[in-house]
């Protein structure tokens, strides 16, 4: 029998659309207001996405050893990503060219877009795969 990760599915489905998200946040960024504007977009998107592939490797690697490990990589997981995600802007922000407003100009749509297409996904064929393991009995 197969073993059906959903994480990962969902992972593969999406991650294709980094590079094309983060050109267009590039270029409308150039557009809108200049070159460095736009690699700040860039950078907005590129970490939505990284962010996004992270929490579905940290996901799937948990959910092959407990319901426990699962909730645990979730929640720890989420609070570590996010402290990683405030740390590269803090990072970012010693720098004269990085624009913040840019920067959360293509990290917010980016992450509206992508948190619903995740939940259409899982409310659709790759929802149906999941399965809770159930517990087993203590001796």
């Amino acid at each position: 029998m197969q073993r059906v990760e959903p994480e990962l599915d969902i992972v593969r489905r999406v991650a294709p659309f980094g590079v094309p998200a983060a050109l267009l946040a590039l270029a409308l960024g150039a557009l809108f207001a200049d070159l460095h504007a736009g690699v700040s977009a860039m950078l907005g998107v590129v970490v939505v996405f990284l962010n996004f592939i992270a929490n579905g490797v940290i996901l799937a690697r948990a959910a092959r050893v407990s319901v426990t490990a699962l909730f645990g990589a979730a929640t720890i997981g989420f609070v570590v990503r996010m402290a990683v995600v405030l740390a590269f802007m803090f990072f970012l922000n010693q720098f004269d060219w990085f624009s913040p407003v840019a920067f959360a100009a293509g990290l917010v749509p980016t992450l509206i877009v992508l948190l619903a297409w995740e939940a259409k996904l899982v409310s659709g064929p790759i929802g149906q795969q999941w399965q809770i393991p159930e517990e087993q009995p203590t001796r």
